[in-house]
């Protein structure tokens, strides 16, 4: 490549396409190099301009495709390259399921560096679009201007607030939504409905900037049995007007049954510490796993997949092979889902969670399921699993562990290995921060399974089902 002068930007001339790897983004190589390119898939051969080069790496995107990859799907969505949402739109769908496991694969062996068994094929998703259970829209005032908005005559005269997504790396831009695919109706009725009824009546749309305006968020919860939530997230109190959008709300879509609303006057969005009010209908909607119900109130974590959630469920319970004399614990147990699901089989079932809301949720979930042989525990984890707890609780048979996105302590894993349990059954979003765990489980530890699992078609994002048994 030749010299580069400062400011000028360089174009790489009809560069293959062999790999997709994180953040969705396609991989090349030239001149010793990575690069990372958008806008791609593997088998594609395309010019790519350069927008940062480091020593050891570029990122790029495609800018002319002198050939397309037989791998390529035409996106069916209006906002795909915009949205962040659906990355993976213009991949087939088979070939995604394939980089999927391949990212597992080359986690495991660049990452962890473990011995492990070959890995099981990745499972599909049934539905691959309309899957998620929960939508968390944004109002803004500062709307993402598209070319052909760029391009209008009008463009000074355009409204611009918007409803719908952040736009990736831009905080206060959100792109305003037509149709989404991720979530069944009523999710676009709704949100069409909201923005316009607020456009219509002058209410103000949120400035992230400034941390003004009357509306902020707009989630949607929805259940497989037909239930749906709407929670409206008022940026300032003014009783009149919020009224008049949730009553609004019920004209269009009266059969909600749950219709919530608070306001978030703080500068984060994150509203599980605030006091959120029941305008209609329950606090809550109701999910069926298996035999099992669970109530999801507005906070609440569930899998955003429900229907692929059952089955990741069921491996869990392959895998754990729980007998009636054992104890289990559930580590990072959310709302108690596993803990409830595999309750049934187990002796007792110990479940810890940091969010004291969460909690709350599992104990109600047991109840309800008529379930009396689980016992919830909120807090630190890394502070909760101690020797002490040990000698209270006594000593695991099997773990189930499913931590957020960036894994597990290291004081966690120790602890794990110190309670020594026969089987660990860990449930990933993350490979390569499990690869980097289970380098650590895997010295008291062997790996007897793994099986993939997509939770969200057209992403690169993959769950990942570990069998660990005591060596």
């Amino acid at each position: 490549m030749r010299k580069k002068f400062r400011g000028e930007r360089i174009t790489l001339q009809q560069i293959e396409i062999t790999d997709a790897g994180a953040e969705g983004k396609a991989i090349a190589r030239h001149e010793g190099k990575v690069i990372f390119i958008t806008n791609a898939v593997p088998g594609d051969i395309a010019d790519v301009l350069v927008t940062r080069s480091k020593k050891s790496f570029m990122e790029g995107k495609a800018t002319f495709f002198h050939h397309l990859s037989d791998k390529r799907a035409i996106p069916f969505c209006e906002h795909f390259g915009l949205c962040g949402g659906c990355k993976w739109q213009h991949l087939q769908y088979p070939h995604q399921l394939f980089y999927k496991q391949k990212q597992v694969v080359d986690n495991f062996e660049r990452i962890g560096k473990v011995a492990m068994p070959e890995i099981r094929t990745i499972i599909a998703s049934d539905n691959e679009t309309e899957y998620r259970n929960k939508l968390e829209y944004t109002f803004s005032d500062y709307r993402w201007l598209t070319d052909e908005d760029m391009q209008s005559p009008d463009r000074a005269e355009m409204n611009m607030n918007a409803l719908g997504f952040h736009i990736a790396q831009h905080f206060d831009r959100v792109l305003d939504l037509n149709h989404c695919y991720l979530q069944a109706e009523p999710s676009n009725l709704i949100r069409n409905s909201v923005k316009a009824f607020c456009i219509e009546h002058g209410f103000t749309f949120y400035n992230p900037r400034h941390h003004t305006g009357f509306l902020r968020n707009l989630i949607i919860r929805n259940t497989t049995l037909g239930e749906t939530m709407a929670i409206m997230i008022f940026g300032e109190e003014h009783a009149e007007n919020q009224a008049a959008l949730l009553n609004h709300i019920l004209r269009i879509y009266p059969t909600l049954t749950s219709l919530m609303f608070v306001v978030n006057t703080k500068l984060n969005d994150t509203i599980a510490d605030l006091d959120i009010q029941c305008f209609h209908g329950q606090s809550y909607i109701t999910e069926r796993l298996g035999s099992l119900e669970f109530r999801i109130g507005p906070v609440s974590f569930f899998q955003t997949n429900s229907r692929q959630a059952m089955r990741m469920y069921d491996l869990v319970k392959e895998f754990a092979a729980i007998t009636p004399t054992d104890t289990v614990w559930d580590l990072y147990t959310g709302t108690g889902t596993i803990a409830n699901y595999v309750a049934r089989d187990a002796k007792k079932v110990i479940g810890i969670e940091y969010v004291p809301s969460s909690v709350d949720d599992a104990r109600i979930n047991s109840s309800l399921n008529e379930i009396t042989n689980t016992e919830f525990i909120a807090g630190d984890m890394a502070k909760i699993l101690t020797a002490d707890f040990i000698a209270a609780y006594g000593k695991p048979d099997v773990i189930i562990t499913d931590p957020p996105r960036n894994g597990m302590h290291p004081d966690v894993v120790a602890q794990m290995m110190a309670a020594a349990p026969k089987r660990i059954v860990y449930v990933s979003c993350n490979p390569a921060t499990q690869a980097r765990d289970l380098a650590m489980l895997c010295e008291s530890y062997t790996i007897t399974a793994v099986q993939p699992l997509d939770m969200f078609p057209h992403t690169h994002h993959v769950e990942n089902i570990v069998l660990l048994e005591k060596s």
